[in-house]
């Protein structure tokens, strides 16, 4: 008898092809089913000596749907992107649009002033400017250096 090293992802790649097959021949990228089939804003972080720079990918999201709360170590975003309702009396619709409510937390590399955070909203980047705090920008630290003897 043989042994068959079980995959359980074999299973969600069986899924993937039946469902492609009822929408017709659209491909839905197989990161749809990755992270527990939730999808989350694609972020983008840049640190610089006084500050971290957050960006955010949130197409299709009203300013009003979303919510930002900034801790000293971490940035949590959700929101909810809200489908259009429409009535067709003939055709089909076919969507690989995600619609519905998601949640990221973002953890920090540095703390920082959370009551000075600047956003902008433009074009469906979100752009957060998070300043660091005092102690992260002066954080210097001395390296004492033995010589080899």
């Amino acid at each position: 008898m043989a042994l068959v090293r079980y995959n359980p992802w074999q299973e969600l790649n069986a899924l993937e092809r039946h469902i492609n097959g009822l929408l017709g021949d659209t491909r839905v990228p197989s990161a749809r089913f990755e992270k527990g089939f939730i999808r989350v804003p694609a972020a983008e972080l840049q640190e610089t000596d006084d500050a971290i720079h957050l960006k955010l990918e949130l197409p299709g999201i009203d300013a009003k749907d979303l919510d930002i709360q900034v801790t000293e170590n971490a940035v949590q975003i959700s929101g909810e992107r809200k489908s259009e309702s429409k009535t067709e009396n003939n055709g089909t619709i076919k969507s690989e649009f995600y619609y519905g409510k998601f949640q990221r937390v973002i953890p920090l590399s540095a703390r920082v002033q959370n009551t000075n955070v600047t956003a902008d909203y433009k074009d469906g980047i979100l752009n957060l400017t998070l300043p660091k705090s005092e102690q992260e920008k002066n954080k210097v630290v001395k390296v004492n250096l033995q010589p080899a003897g």
